[in-house]
């Protein structure tokens, strides 16, 4: 009798910290803050999305990445340095300086986010991502469907690959407090998987 009761009080004492660790209340002051680094092209206004959706979802996130203007990550180097007379030096300053950055960063990373647009070449993202998963970083690329084919081998190293930076928001949503969109992806064509494919354990 003893040892029934003593089951029952465990178990119930693991339900309760189960409900505490799988809470969805806001991030209090001990809440892990997540770093996440914005890698890929500077074109459009997709961290901005990102920015605005985590800060609607109040996610425990802080975001970081290059620096996005063109003439300053161009020219830095040289500004603070002094000029160089060749292109190759003067761009070779200024890379160092924003390699600087990109390594310390992604190196303080929990997950890197890569985005690849469609019509510039983003050579500086596909090496981002080259070494995020070098050393280990959990990646999620963004990019449209129609050059999915082109960076297979990039999709290949992500644990998420997304087509717009709304599922960006919602995946670390999902990651971090187990919360869902409201609405599926496919909408009322979505069928839960036990319903589309049948139950994956018959014996549970």
């Amino acid at each position: 009798m003893i040892s029934a009761i003593t089951a029952i009080t465990a178990k119930t004492t693991t339900t309760r910290i189960l409900q505490r660790c799988l809470s969805t209340t806001p991030p209090s002051p001990t809440t892990k803050t997540w770093q996440v680094y914005l890698s890929g092209e500077i074109h459009s206004d997709w961290r901005e999305v990102i920015a605005t959706g985590i800060t609607s979802k109040n996610l425990p996130v802080t975001l970081t990445s290059p620096n996005t203007s063109h003439a300053d990550s161009d020219d830095c180097g040289a500004i603070i340095l002094g000029m160089e007379e060749k292109r190759p030096n003067w761009d070779k300053i200024g890379a160092n300086m924003n390699n600087l950055r990109t390594k310390t960063l992604i190196a303080d990373a929990d997950i890197v986010v890569v985005r690849f647009g469609p019509k510039y070449r983003q050579w500086n993202a596909a090496f981002d991502a080259g070494y995020a998963a070098a050393l280990g970083k959990e990646i999620i690329t963004l990019h449209p469907p129609e050059i999915s084919h082109m960076l297979k081998e990039v999709n290949a190293s992500a644990s998420v690959v997304c087509e717009d930076a709304t599922q960006v928001v919602d995946t670390l949503a999902y990651v971090i407090r187990g919360e869902l969109p409201e609405s599926p992806r496919d909408g009322e064509e979505f069928v839960p998987i036990a319903d589309r494919l049948g139950a994956g354990n018959p014996n549970p």
